[in-house]
């Protein structure tokens, strides 16, 4: 990694106040730019998140944003309203209020005596997101975005439903880690001694757990289709460059956006990357220089320079080579290929019959199948990738080719054709694309998800007539991926998956007519053209924040076995940094574990639960002594009939209790 200390332009920071519409409550915000913007003015770009940019982000922000400012940029990052240190109270995810407060930062930056009037919006994640959200409101100002990271469809892309099935995973982990998140407290050396305990009053008040709404809405439905770009995709009018990592959840949306805004307008770019910005360093790599190819956009379509992105490919993909299974690389052996269109003419439809034998194959998982998965949002720690799957095969019906005489490479979305019958009226069907060697083990390549409530569309909930074949078809998550001769490919089908799917209320079985079912694998030519090349990674210089490194961590991910019982239990912590000390002398202390239980006979005794404890401190000798403390819990279980939600916080100020609240909700499982 090099750091870059000196720029051709001066930086100065500031801390600044951005009014909203509303007339009541204003976004705070931290500018970068050039000292001398005001004499020549420069373009905007904003990041804007509910993540705090005074502690939580603060490392992740000094990275970029002064790198922008010193390459001639304001590069402003605000919290959300209700989040970090700015006024009003939290909202749910993307609201309209949310949304409308972003265009009026956008607007307010573009009027601003150092901004030329056009503005780019970046962000990861959140910040992906609500860029692309915004886009599709059109604020004149704003020209380009680079989205990471993100989804255009909030219901079948996103940590809440896949498939049309319960996110049993991130459902109630990213739901307990934003309750955590929602209940932090204002900083008072950014608000003020005298304000920051009122405006936390007042914010933990107000909320309400997410999981209470997201389970209000197991069908595709308005809450949903708001905020979910796929609806419309000719309202982007800006300039999108779109950024993703094989191993992201949400990779498929650079596929889908490529396809579907015009050429002139997007590029896409998918690394082998986990839910990380590309130049962090944190693997499976290999790591490039992603500030570097972002201003190249930024200059192209806010300074009117030709930076000849728009000469590059449509979209630029990394090919993984086959490797042995792993729960973490630092570098995944590949290349770089290109594709000037998407769909390709490179890539044509592979299909392939699960097996000749039209006898009917009985499919009937343990319900801890899934338990090997992996994480959900790797994170570039040890153990978010899936380690050998040869335990998950042997819970599943494996259907596999004869050895490959031939090199095959894929790119795209694998899709299954099945044909087959439930025992009950819900059901959900699995199926994970293997790779296996010629000494037997199993690396996961991509998987896919069916609840088959939702086969007839996402949007309405169809029960299955036991007794009835139908024939179901459905895309497996994408991916680019070299099988070597002498490799097999294999397709795992199962009925459970947990903790990825909550189980439905009751077990049956499913009955697949491999003659009838297939595998479709996007299959692509091996010639490539120019070789696609990247700069070094660069960044401004690092945060001086202290981690701490604890003598006897606890592991990420623990599997347990009641033999006994037949309970599996996964403890899992999260890992997003732990605690540590920050320059000014705040003290920010994190921890947060999730458990995932079930029988492997018994779909109704899946339990999860999340906690959190945050602690934000700070001593007399950095001026006011600050100690603010908040712990909560989040539990979702289920009966037949309904999901069962327990929440709770706790926020104390120097060991005083500030607020209790608890929460107790059910609803009726009309899909999940």
């Amino acid at each position: 990694m090099k750091y870059r200390e000196r720029f051709d332009r001066r930086v100065v920071r500031e801390d600044v106040w951005i009014p909203t519409q509303d007339g009541r409550t204003r976004l705070h915000a931290r500018v970068w730019r050039p000292a001398d913007a005001e004499a020549s003015p420069v373009p905007a770009l904003l990041e804007y998140l509910p993540y705090r940019k005074s502690d939580w982000t603060a490392p992740r922000d000094a990275q970029r944003h002064p790198w922008y400012a010193g390459h001639g940029y304001a590069s402003v990052r605000v919290d959300i309203r209700g989040h970090g240190d700015s006024e009003g109270t939290p909202g749910d995810e993307y609201d309209a209020q949310e949304l409308a407060d972003g265009v009026d930062v956008v607007n307010w930056l573009a009027v601003q005596p150092w901004c030329t009037g056009k503005v780019g919006m970046f962000g990861i994640s959140w910040g992906g997101f609500n860029s692309l959200q915004i886009a599709a409101l059109a604020p004149e100002p704003l020209k380009a975005v680079v989205t990471v990271c993100s989804t255009d469809d909030r219901y079948d892309n996103d940590v809440h439903y896949t498939g049309g099935a319960v996110l049993g995973i991130d459902m109630l982990a990213w739901a307990g880690t934003m309750l955590a998140f929602a209940s932090r407290p204002p900083d008072p050396a950014n608000v003020g001694a005298d304000r920051w305990l009122p405006m936390w009053r007042e914010r933990l008040a107000a909320l309400e757990p997410f999981l209470h709404t997201w389970l209000d809405h197991q069908q595709r439905d308005a809450y949903w289709r708001h905020g979910s770009v796929c609806e419309d995709y000719g309202a982007v009018d800006a300039a999108v460059l779109a950024v993703g990592g094989w191993n992201d959840p949400y990779r498929d949306t650079v596929l889908r956006l490529v396809e579907h805004l015009p050429g002139d307008r997007v590029r896409g770019l998918i690394g082998p990357w986990s839910h990380q910005y590309p130049d962090r360093g944190l693997p499976p790599g290999p790591v490039i220089g992603f500030l570097q190819e972002t201003l190249r956009w930024w200059d192209q379509h806010l300074k009117d320079q030709d930076t000849g992105i728009m000469d590059e490919p449509l979209l630029r993909a990394w090919l993984t080579e086959s490797v042995p299974p792993a729960t973490s690389y630092d570098v995944l052996p590949g290349r770089w290929v290109a594709e000037r269109h998407w769909p390709s003419p490179t890539v044509t439809w592979d299909e392939r019959v699960l097996a000749q034998d039209p006898t009917p194959v009985l499919v009937r998982s343990p319900q801890h199948t899934g338990l090997d998965s992996g994480r959900f949002f790797p994170f570039g720690n040890a153990s978010d990738l899936p380690p050998d799957q040869r335990e998950e095969d042997g819970r599943s019906v494996c259907f596999d080719t004869a050895p490959l005489t031939e090199r095959v490479e894929i790119l795209g979305r694998p899709r299954l054709r099945l044909r087959l019958d439930s025992t009950t009226p819900r059901a959900h069907v699995i199926v994970r694309l293997c790779d296996v060697a010629p000494d037997g083990s199993s690396t996961l390549v991509t998987r896919g998800v069916l609840n088959l409530l939702s086969r007839h569309g996402r949007d309405r909930s169809v029960e299955w007539r036991p007794g009835t074949y139908e024939t179901v078809e459905f895309e497996l998550n994408g991916t680019g991926y070299a099988f070597p001769p002498g490799h097999r490919v294999r397709v795992a089908v199962s009925d459970a998956y947990w903790p990825w799917v909550w189980p439905h209320g009751e077990r049956g079985a499913l009955s697949v007519v491999p003659a009838d079912s297939a595998v479709l694998l996007p299959v692509r030519e091996t010639t490539d053209g120019q070789p696609i090349r990247f700069e070094d990674p660069e960044q401004a210089p690092p945060l001086p924040v202290t981690y701490d490194r604890p003598a006897d961590p606890r592991p990420e991910r623990l599997v347990t076995h009641d033999v006994a019982t037949g309970e599996w239990r996964l403890e899992v912590d999260p890992n997003y940094g732990g605690s540590r000390t920050y320059p000014d002398g705040l003290r920010y202390e994190e921890s947060a574990s999730e458990t995932y239980t079930i029988r492997s006979d018994d779909p109704l005794s899946a339990s999860a639960v999340s906690t959190w404890t945050i602690r934000l401190r700070r001593g007399e000798d950095h001026g006011t002594a600050w100690d603010a403390e908040i712990v909560t819990r989040t539990e979702l279980r289920a009966t037949r009939a309904d999901f069962i939600m327990d929440s709770r916080i706790e926020a104390r100020s120097n060991g005083e209790t500030v607020a209790k609240r608890q929460w107790h909700r059910t609803t009726p499982r009309t899909s999940g």
